[in-house]
């Protein structure tokens, strides 16, 4: 990994259900995976797809993971429903400015969190 990605949070999500809770409502051409790899084309996030975060209960899953010298300070976020252009919009806002051991979760996001393990992302 190159320095300037090292200085990048991480953004993991489902390839398989990502858009899923705008569905066909979506106006955006490519859906919320669009939102997602134009985070990653601006050098926003490194994305990773993966093809289940074992929540499928849920829409929209995705993980932000610290940077590389944020990690001893914060821990992944996961959020449910993330998608559209509105919250995506504060989702970027959040990982410009660091992301998780670093700025502030926005309460917009806090709203989508999940609690994976009872403790709450840095």
């Amino acid at each position: 990994m190159t320095g300037a990605a090292q200085r990048l949070p991480g953004l993991t999500a489902c390839s398989l259900c990502v858009g899923e809770t705008l569905g066909a409502d979506d106006p955006v051409p490519g859906g919320q995976l669009a939102r997602l790899r134009a985070m990653q084309e601006a050098s926003e996030v490194r994305l990773t797809l993966v093809e289940c975060l074992d929540e499928c209960e849920r829409g929209d899953v995705v993980v932000v993971r610290p940077c590389t010298a944020a990690r001893g300070r914060g821990r992944p976020a996961w959020f449910a429903g993330l998608a559209g252009d509105d919250v995506t919009g504060v989702l970027r806002g959040w990982v410009r400015s660091g992301g998780p051991g670093v700025s502030a979760l926005p309460p917009e996001l806090a709203a989508l969190l999940l609690d994976r393990d009872g403790r709450q992302p840095g």
